[in-house]
């Protein structure tokens, strides 16, 4: 038998706190088993999902209104994947700055040893960063609660705007509805590739998670810091000529050694992704307000194989360039 935790704290989102809930409960009906298994029409998976908290008690959502839960923690002998949901964040746009309990935080660390995949959507993964779970990690959150989540836990790799990450069972997502891209691979991962698939199908939502660079306003990082802002200015200018990360180091003024730093310390990035990165979010720009072809925009920007270039696109985008464009121009 298969249990899911959900873990439910006070300020939580109700949609998440509800919505795991409800596509757990679509992954075991039987007509959606049945469209996985024409031959047989059974699948070995009914979950079961517990709603839990440190004391067993109604919580007051993030809206304030009552939930009730369906344990507490010390009654859960066993469960195979604990989520924790986002928060509504406060007037700053941040999450609580206390979420958890030390209790809490003991029996999620505790889990996670025994071999629970733990799973953070949003602002949940500062749940785990609390129960120190995220250390010496790779993990990520929300595009805007990036550098939030580097200064409360430094010793987590935290890691800019990626989609879903999973680091030895400790997996993290970004975006107020990234607990359907987490509930979907814990799925995933249980229940195997073809039922999540066809509960995403039944949810009619996108199984395969999109990169949050399509949605980042242009210039945000950079605004927030010179050193970004002079960096990606300097690779904005090189138009048609290609740039390594000596390059930007001679025109940063600072060895490589320290290029590699700061761009660590910023982004989580190494420079030649940081390059590729402002390269690619200014192939976005100009595939929706220009005419220039792919291959064109891609010489434009210092590459000289257009392949190169589409290869990168579609591993950071997670679709291709002319599929961008559709996308962007409907």
């Amino acid at each position: 038998m298969t249990t899911i935790v959900i873990l439910a704290i006070d300020g939580a989102l109700p949609s998440a706190l509800m919505g795991i809930n409800d596509v757990m409960a679509l992954s075991g009906l039987n007509f959606v088993q049945k469209s996985e298994d024409s031959d047989s029409g059974k699948v070995d998976w009914n979950p079961t999902v517990i709603l839990a908290n440190h004391n067993g008690k109604p919580i007051a959502d993030g809206h304030g209104r009552r939930f009730k839960v369906d344990s507490d923690l010390d009654s859960i002998d066993h469960c195979d994947a604990i989520l924790v949901p986002g928060f509504i964040p406060n007037g700053e746009g941040c999450p609580p700055h206390i979420m958890t309990n030390s209790k809490t935080q003991s029996w999620l660390s505790a889990r996670h040893q025994k071999g629970a995949l733990v799973c953070g959507s949003c602002s949940g993964v500062f749940a785990l960063g609390e129960a120190g779970i995220l250390n010496g990690r790779r993990c990520t959150t929300t595009w805007w609660l990036h550098d939030e989540l580097k200064q409360r836990f430094p010793k987590a790799n935290a890691q800019w705007a990626s989609e879903l990450i999973d680091d030895n069972g400790v997996i993290t997502a970004g975006g107020p509805l990234s607990w359907v891209t987490i509930t979907l691979y814990i799925v995933k991962q249980l229940a195997g590739a073809e039922t999540a698939k066809v509960v995403a199908d039944f949810s009619v939502v996108d199984a395969i998670p999109k990169s949050q660079n399509l949605y980042v306003p242009e210039g945000y990082q950079t605004s927030k810091n010179p050193f970004l802002a002079k960096a990606e200015y300097a690779i904005r200018k090189a138009h048609y000529q290609m740039m390594s990360a000596k390059d930007l180091s001679k025109v940063m003024a600072v060895s490589e050694r320290t290029l590699n730093r700061r761009l660590k310390e910023l982004t989580g990035e190494t420079p030649k992704a940081f390059i590729d990165g402002v390269r690619i979010s200014h192939a976005c720009t100009l595939l929706i307000t220009t005419s220039k072809s792919v291959k064109e925009i891609a010489f434009s920007l210092g590459y000289s194989d257009d392949s190169v270039f589409r290869r990168l696109f579609k591993q950071k985008m997670k679709m291709t360039p002319s599929n961008y464009q559709q996308l962007k121009k409907q």
